[in-house]
């Protein structure tokens, strides 16, 4: 298939969820950043729109590394998020919190950014810890209370925040929060490439700050493009057919 320049990032990553690791691999914004069209993308991350379309048509013949999501309810993808992505954050902080300060204890004075890298790490994770709670307590359970409504042909239950854009809007503001932070880490770190003198402990460190950040960029990819905005469209649609 072949791809449409003018088409948004986020309309190709939904579309073929397989190119989601060409547009990582590039450096290229597929979720906060993924309403861009691609030639534009490409601008911003000074990739050659050629090489990229190669690169993108190549991951199309290859088997998608997971469901699209596209067709699935909106209870069955909240679930996925929080099974795989909030309980991957949490798994993880809970692993790479204390590695970093082992290294940073016996790296740090000659290596003061990663100190920086520390601060924005655990700034990073208090903030997706308080937004993952938010999500799994409040808009989560209102999502699935939502979708029983509609299927059912009844208006969307009200909640005390009224439409659910309001929370929403909230998510994505904290979403482009912690997205910034993951690149400033990036940065700080020199794109994750340690020094050569690096021990085992910190080459290891690096490679789990990186890992990190391409499962959030994937957990962002879902909420923003797929989940808020089905969510979304649900709540116009079942407020208009029971004023019908």
């Amino acid at each position: 298939m072949t791809l449409e320049t003018g088409k948004t990032v986020r309309e190709i990553a939904i579309s073929h969820p397989a190119t989601v690791r060409v547009f990582e691999s590039l450096g290229i914004d597929y979720c906060c950043g993924g309403k861009r069209p691609l030639e534009e993308a490409c601008q911003r991350a000074n990739v050659p729109l050629e090489e990229a379309l190669r690169l993108l048509a190549q991951a199309q013949e290859e088997p998608a590394p997971e469901r699209a999501w596209t067709g699935t309810g909106l209870g069955e993808l909240a679930a996925h998020i929080v099974d795989r992505h909030h309980g991957y954050v949490r798994r993880e902080a809970a692993r790479l919190i204390p590695m970093l300060e082992k290294v940073v204890s016996k790296h740090g004075p000659a290596h003061p950014e990663l100190q920086q890298i520390q601060e924005l790490f655990g700034a990073m994770v208090q903030e997706l810890f308080a937004h993952m709670m938010k999500e799994e307590h409040v808009l989560f359970p209102c999502l699935v209370q939502m979708e029983t409504a509609v299927r059912e042909g009844n208006a969307p239950p009200r909640a005390m925040f009224g439409s659910i854009e309001m929370p929403i809007s909230r998510m994505l503001a904290e979403h482009d929060d912690a997205g910034d932070l993951a690149k400033r880490i990036r940065t700080a770190a020199s794109d994750f490439h340690p020094p050569e003198s690096a021990c085992p402990t910190y080459r290891a460190l690096y490679q789990g700050l990186d890992e990190f950040e391409r499962d959030l960029h994937q957990h962002v990819h879902l909420e923003n493009n797929i989940l808020f905005p089905r969510a979304l469209e649900m709540e116009r649609q079942g407020t208009a057919n029971v004023r019908q």
